[in-house]
């Protein structure tokens, strides 16, 4: 895939991108009970003078082919630690190109630009994020009690 063409896009009001945004990330994400969840999410995300939560579209001219969020909270015990990125996807036929890299490289920038000295992750992947730079923090907890590797990157 070439590199041409590619921005990455925060949803804002102005943008015209909510509802393809809010669709994009509950495809991504979401379940047949959630839509109303990622909508809700989404919707009040879009208040410029506030930091958090922001969502972010990856795209090649109009097509989405991917998206990262950043956070106050990823839905996991260590209420303390933000911001959080987020719903990191790429579009299948778009990975292993390096999009994933462009998409944690603009969350360390915009969380920067946020006043935010560090950014934080939780997966329970090995080794992908580690490539990219990120450090493990500690283990945190998700709602359901399942353990997952928290990361930490400076921005």
């Amino acid at each position: 895939m070439q590199q041409t063409n590619l921005t990455i896009d925060l949803i804002t009001r102005d943008s015209g991108l909510v509802e393809a945004g809010v669709n994009y990330f509950w495809k991504c994400w979401g379940s047949d009970s959630n839509f109303d969840f990622y909508r809700d999410c989404i919707v009040h995300s879009l208040v410029p003078e506030v930091a958090l939560p922001k969502f972010y579209l990856l795209r090649r001219g109009s097509e989405i082919v991917g998206s990262y969020a950043l956070l106050t909270n990823d839905l996991i015990s260590r209420q303390d630690l933000l911001p959080w990125f987020a719903c990191l996807f790429v579009e299948e036929a778009h990975r292993n190109q390096g999009l994933a890299g462009k998409l944690l490289d603009h969350a360390l920038l915009e969380a920067r630009k946020g006043g935010f000295d560090h950014l934080y992750l939780s997966t329970d992947l090995k080794g992908f994020y580690e490539k990219k730079g990120w450090d493990f923090y500690a283990l945190g907890y998700g709602v359901g009690g399942d353990p997952f590797s928290i990361y930490v990157r400076s921005t």
